[in-house]
Parts: structure tokens; C-alpha cells; sequence
């Protein structure tokens, strides 16, 4: 299960939440699989314009996208490729609803914002925030979306459930699927599929190129390591109230980020190859990380640092024992889409803070 914003008590973008519908994998098992669910329930958890690259904001400042200078005119109909096998027509994109918060970013930066009729409960950015929620605990409500007269529903192969969608699609609204972004790699593609189904693939290359960019320009702040050697990060999930410690491996979908950051992923070169673990005394002390990431709510969720060094293993850590977090916005960290360049902004920031070494 890779975890992100978007996924459901049933899908990670899967059976769908910051979780999703294919079952935890790993030796946790249907246990996770319960807790997780809870989880996501209780806290409402689940991303060239031809000049020099901006400085990426950092995602603490204003909760924002940021459209492309100018609104692109569609060119339609445009028939394309749906992620589960089908050719859907799009004819209008007059009222669109896009069923997760990345969609929701990627459609709103190509500058399609007004013609936003709804919002997924994971679309948190300040320009989507009084539109219509047309998600229960991250499943999607046929008859609220049909209630808006949508012209074009986008969704990935993790929204769900699939009696909703066939629900939509049955009544003949246009319904794209998108498949769902798993790194830095993935983050063009996204946006290239979005701006094809919207009419706009020129519009779609600019945010392709801006964002790209940008991206290098923030690796190139990264400062050489001292001694030669990359910090290591633990990606933990944790949700406190519910009793959810994981820790991240190969598929957790932060290790792109990490690895982007100049950091090596210690949930993945432990030799976690899946997902998620349970987060075991054993398994931290073989990640051995220098410094842990973590989605801000969850951090929240158990106290803080004080609380998060109190997690059996934890504290005997190198970052435990240094205090030493870095912690994003749950509503961009695993995105991956036009705000990427800020999640990994402020990763690196707080992973070399000014008048520090890299480890």
C-alpha cells in the first residue's frame, strides 16, 4: 500500500485513502489494513514558461497553486486513453470534477480553476476549499457528483468505489482514469495526461517544463555532504489516535523524494521492499535513520516530539536521539504534481538548515 493524501478507507490512490483498495502487504497484514481505514476515518487524512526557474516556495507558506500566466483556450472534442482500458470523448470542460486533491492541483495550475464544480476531500488548497465535497471518508458519491452536472469527471485507478464510477459513467458523463503517480518520475506524465483530456497539450508541456525546472533548481541547493555520505530519512506514517505506527519502504512512494533531496531512504536500504512495516524496535535500529519524515497531521497526532520519541525505538535512533524531523503538509507531500517543487524545497531546508552540514 503506498500511502498518500489521496487514498481511501478502500484504494493508496486502492479498496481508496492516503490508503487505498489492494490489501497492506508485509507481515502487518489485515491488521493494518483495519487500522489504517480507522485511521483515515478519524482524521479525514488521504500533492517552462520559458524563463529562469523561480525560487520554490516553501509548502508552509500560503496553502495555493499557482496557475500558468495564461488561460488556455481548449481545443475539443479530444478523444484519449482512459488508465482502465477505455477511449473516452471529452466534448466541454465547462464543469469539471476531479476526484483526487493531485488531479485537483494539476487541473487548477493549468488554469481551469473556474470550471472547478467540486473537490475531493484531499483537495485542501485554498482555492478549491469552498467547493462542494463529493467524497464520504475519501469514497466518492456518485449521486453528489452527478448532482453537479460535471461535463468531465477525472479519477485515478485508486478512486473508488467501483460502483461509483460505473455509476457516473453509466449516466454518460466523460470520466478519464488516470493512473496514479509513484515518484518524481511520474510527475510530467501526470500533467501531460490531465492538459490532453482537458483539450490543452501545449498548455500541459509549459506546466510540464515550469515545474521540472524548478525542481532542478531546488536540487541544486542542496550542500555537498561533509564527509561524504547521504543522511538517512525514515518516511514514518502515524496516526496516534488510532494506533497506526508505520514505517515506509520501497513502495511507501516517498523514496523518490528523499533520493531527490540528496538522502537515502533508511526504510528501503534496510531491505523493506514493500510498502509499509509495522514500526518495531528491530526495524528502526537496521533503518538507523539520522532524521525522520513525517506528514505534519501525523506528527500532530502523537504529541510531537515528545510524543514521537516516546514510539518503542524511536528515542535509540540517531534522529531520536538528535530530535530531528522533517515534517510536510499531508495535503502535498506525496502529490507528486505542480507544487512538487515546494514539498522538496522544504524537505531540504529543513534537512540542511543553514549553518549545517550535510551527514
Amino acid at each position: 500500500m503506498r500511502i498518500s493524501q489521496d487514498f481511501a478507507p478502500t484504494s493508496p490512490d486502492t479498496g481508496r485513502a492516503a490508503f487505498g483498495r489492494r490489501p497492506v502487504r508485509g507481515r502487518a497484514g489485515a491488521a493494518l489494513t483495519a487500522a489504517v481505514a480507522l485511521a483515515l476515518l478519524l482524521t479525514g487524512c488521504g500533492g517552462g514558461d520559458g524563463s529562469a526557474p523561480k525560487a520554490a516556495k516553501s509548502s508552509a507558506d500560503a496553502d495555493r497553486v499557482e496557475p500558468l500566466a495564461a488561460a488556455p483556450a481548449p481545443k475539443l472534442p479530444v478523444t484519449v486513453d482512459s488508465a482502465d482500458g477505455k477511449k473516452v470523448t471529452i466534448d466541454s470542460t465547462d464543469r469539471i470534477v476531479p476526484l483526487t486533491g493531485s488531479l485537483s492541483e494539476i487541473v487548477f495550475t493549468l488554469g481551469f480553476g473556474k470550471q472547478v464544480v467540486a473537490r475531493d476531500i484531499t483537495a485542501t488548497f485554498e482555492q478549491a476549499e469552498k467547493l462542494p465535497v463529493v467524497t464520504r471518508a475519501h469514497d466518492v458519491s456518485a449521486e453528489s457528483v452527478l448532482s453537479l452536472k460535471p461535463t468531465v469527471v477525472l479519477a485515478d485507478t485508486t478512486t473508488g468505489p467501483a460502483e461509483a464510477i460505473d455509476q457516473i459513467r453509466d449516466a454518460g458523463i466523460p470520466l478519464v482514469v488516470v493512473d496514479p503517480a509513484k515518484g518524481l518520475d511520474d510527475v510530467g506524465r501526470r500533467i501531460d495526461t490531465v492538459a490532453e483530456a482537458l483539450g490543452v497539450p501545449a498548455a500541459g508541456t509549459e506546466l510540464k517544463e515550469r515545474t521540472e525546472s524548478r525542481i532542478a533548481a531546488v536540487q541544486k541547493t542542496i550542500p555537498d555532504h561533509a564527509d561524504g555520505r547521504k543522511p538517512r530519512v525514515a518516511f514514518l506514517y502515524l496516526r496516534g489516535s488510532a494506533s497506526v505506527y508505520l514505517l515506509g519502504g520501497a513502495e511507501s512512494g516517498a523514496s523518490s523524494l528523499l533520493e531527490a533531496a540528496g538522502a537515502v531512504d533508511a526504510g528501503k536500504t534496510s531491505g523493506l521492499d514493500k510498502d509499509f512495516t509495522a514500526i518495531t524496535s528491530e526495524a528502526l535500529a537496521k533503518a538507523a535513520p539520522d532524521a525522520i519524515l513525517l506528514m505534519s497531521k501525523g506528527l500532530d497526532s502523537v504529541g510531537g516530539m515528545d510524543g514521537l520519541v516516546k514510539i518503542p525505538g524511536i528515542a535509540e535512533t540517531p534522529a531520536g536521539m538528535d530530535r530531528r524531523v522533517v515534517s510536510i503538509d499531508d495535503g502535498v507531500l506525496l502529490n507528486y504534481g505542480p507544487r512538487t517543487d515546494r514539498v522538496l524545497a522544504d524537505i531540504v531546508e529543513q534537512l540542511y538548515p543553514k549553518g549545517g552540514k550535510g551527514q
